[in-house]
């Protein structure tokens, strides 16, 4: 019994802020973000849309996809840095607005968080837990961004993405007919001892601080490439796949010098990454999901084929997933 891919999803709040447009509020450009990043905008979210609301709607999107009822949802993960409340958990908040039922709990692991969050699903699929689940990365990155700092605010953007698992045996089909579907392994890390390179200032239990996201960009640079080299080859290993066997390689979005840093390092051509970063920024652990439901809308992602999705976030996590969509 595998947890197979049934149905993506996602949403993309309504505002569209250009490099232009942050250009008239800070010290930077168009070309300055461009040329470090590979980001042109980003999406911020408005007043109504929270965590939850995004989070609902990617949910709903994914349902759909999947011509699945509310009801039949066992369990939802929602991966968030950004909750809109301490508790109730973000996910429960999603189950309300679908009228869902079973269980719910909200997981934190910065930008890696979809991966650890589908690699909780896998799991309690796999042992007959449950048999249906809402995976979501959801966030609202706007609000815990310092916005007169350059290095960081010009990074990020809001949005949320959403997958749904289902129990299941089938064999693929198209390019992957006669293998498994679902997914083949799922990989985590942690070294909590680099978590001062990448962090937020403040929470409920300090609010003696702002509570805004802080960054070494170079020395998360400098681990994100090995690092998320690493966890792709331990789930090719881990499945007697090679490099080349990867339909696509759905990477965490963060930087586009990373994207293609880990493509160049992995021998993989441009024509195999999904890469929204440069429309999308940095949106943590929506990112993948969002990419994902991207590549799946217009149609470069297909039944059958192998997807490779990795991600590296503050902790320092960082995990892979290996899937026959």
């Amino acid at each position: 019994m595998r947890a197979t891919l049934a149905g993506i999803g996602a949403y993309l709040p309504e505002t569209v802020v250009t490099n232009d447009e942050l250009a008239k509020t800070i010290d930077t450009s168009d070309a300055w973000i461009r040329e470090r990043t590979g980001i042109r905008q980003r999406y911020i979210a408005q007043r109504h849309e929270t965590c939850a609301y995004m989070g609902t709607q990617a949910a709903r999107a994914a349902l759909a996809d999947a011509g699945v009822d509310a009801r039949e949802v066992d369990a939802i993960i929602l991966a968030t840095s950004t909750p809109d409340q301490a508790f109730p958990a973000t996910a429960l908040r999603v189950q309300a607005e679908l009228g869902a039922g079973g269980f719910g709990f909200d997981l934190s692991a910065a930008c890696s968080g979809f991966i650890y969050a589908l690699s909780m699903a896998d799991a309690m699929i796999r042992v007959g837990q449950v048999r249906t689940v809402l995976v979501i990365g959801s966030e609202v990155y706007s609000r815990i961004l310092n916005w007169r700092d350059r290095g960081t605010c010009v990074l990020f953007g809001d949005g949320a993405g959403a997958v749904l698992l289902r129990a299941g045996a089938e064999m693929a089909e198209g390019s992957g007919a006669g293998k498994p579907r679902g997914i083949l392994s799922t990989h985590l890390h942690a070294q909590g001892n680099l978590g001062d390179i990448l962090y937020v200032d403040g929470a409920v239990g300090r609010p003696d601080k702002p509570g805004h996201l802080v960054m070494n960009g170079r020395e998360v640079f400098r681990h994100a490439v090995g690092r998320m080299t690493e966890v792709v080859d331990e789930a090719l290993a881990a499945n007697g796949v090679s490099r080349a066997e990867i339909d696509w390689l759905v990477p965490h979005q963060a930087n586009l010098r990373i994207i293609e840093g880990i493509g160049r390092k992995l021998g993989l051509p441009a024509s195999r990454v999904v890469v929204t970063v440069d429309r999308h920024a940095n949106t943590s652990a929506a990112s993948i999901p969002l990419a994902l439901a991207e590549a799946y809308a217009d149609g470069r992602i297909r039944r059958g084929q192998l997807i490779l999705m990795e991600a590296l976030g503050g902790g320092l996590t960082w995990g892979s997933a290996l899937v026959r969509f």
